[in-house]
């Protein structure tokens, strides 16, 4: 699969681009374990035109990442442009649109999924980045409309194609579900047998194990599957879905140790990212994901939470065994 000139393994899987989630720590952990691209958080064009450095960090980047995507939000045209600018100065690979945040206070500014209520809109925000955007490709993120009145999916993809943007990847819901009920496949189905679609779509929603990333591919035709939630604690969905492609056959899951150890280094990661204050603080929505299934985590995680610098919380997750749970009493 190829976007532009960026040339993707056949099948390749996406790492979702999650607010206060897919910083640079993560990413880099992902693209370890075998995401094929990964993205940014999205980040405000009115923050970005303004320089603010929280958004501007947002964009920091590892050259392990590549490649990697910046993706961008807004709801006034000439942000979006001017943020369109200052991504493409910081050298991504792919500069990315977020047509989809279904959160109010993002729609509330005509920003997000809002586009889904007035495509003329979207096209005029989607028309002014490619503009802004001239050696690097752009693609969108989106979903399949506002609500189940207003699901225009195959007009959206060959608008968005038409104006020149490279891949589509479509988080299989409306706007209205949120992330409620379940993400409805068979409209990526219909979307890849949209006549005259020639881009690379890219299905999210509800991938969550190897066996559901074949599934959509299989079900549907997507030329990639994005994995959002499922990746949180979990990076190694990633080599485990590959592998699953490839085989059919399942690896193991990780050890304790594994678990541990990727949990540690996130946490390292982190702390040189964000200094230790804030990149310890970000870390503590992670560590309920990389504990999952392990015997008293609940207590480990617990423990965990109570620190504030680095060295303490090291010290308790690299020494920590199963059988040792009477020290978390």
């Amino acid at each position: 699969m190829n976007i532009d000139d960026i040339t993707l393994p056949k099948k390749p899987l996406f790492l979702a681009p999650m607010e206060d989630v897919t910083d640079s720590p993560f990413r880099q952990i992902c693209r370890e374990k075998g995401a094929d691209i990964v993205f940014t958080e999205f980040i405000s064009s009115e923050a970005l035109i303004r320089d603010s450095e929280i958004a501007l960090h947002k964009m920091s980047f590892d050259e392990s990442e590549r490649p990697f995507g910046v993706q961008i939000f807004g709801g006034r045209e000439e942000a979006m442009h001017g943020a369109a600018k200052v991504a493409l100065n910081n050298n991504p690979d792919v500069v990315d649109i977020n047509f989809g945040c279904p959160v109010y206070k993002v729609v509330n500014k005509g920003a997000g999924a809002a586009c889904l209520k007035d495509l003329d809109m979207m096209e005029r925000m989607a028309g002014t980045v490619v503009d802004a955007v001239t050696d690097r490709p752009v693609t969108v993120k989106t979903r399949l409309g506002w609500d189940d009145d207003t699901i225009k999916i195959q007009e959206v993809a060959l608008m968005l194609q038409k104006l020149g943007v490279k891949a589509l990847t479509v988080h299989a819901r409306t706007r209205c579900q949120k992330y409620k009920g379940d993400a409805r496949w068979e409209w990526l189905k219909k979307l890849k047998n949209t006549p005259g679609l020639e881009i690379p779509i890219i299905g999210n929603g509800d991938v969550t194990s190897p066996e559901l990333a074949k599934k959509m591919f299989d079900e549907t035709g997507v030329d990639g599957v994005m994995i959002g939630r499922g990746a949180i604690g979990n990076p190694w969905i990633f080599e485990q879905s590959k592998h699953y492609l490839e085989t059919g056959e399942l690896l193991p899951e990780p050890t304790l140790e594994e678990k541990l150890n990727v949990c540690a280094e996130q946490l390292r990661k982190s702390v040189v990212h964000q200094g230790e204050k804030y990149g310890v603080v970000i870390m503590k929505k992670h560590y309920g994901q990389y504990l999952k299934g392990i015997y008293n985590g609940k207590k480990l995680r617990m423990e965990l939470m109570k620190h504030d610098t680095m060295d303490p919380i090291l010290e308790i997750l690299l020494n920590f065994k199963e059988e040792d749970t009477f020290a978390l009493a």
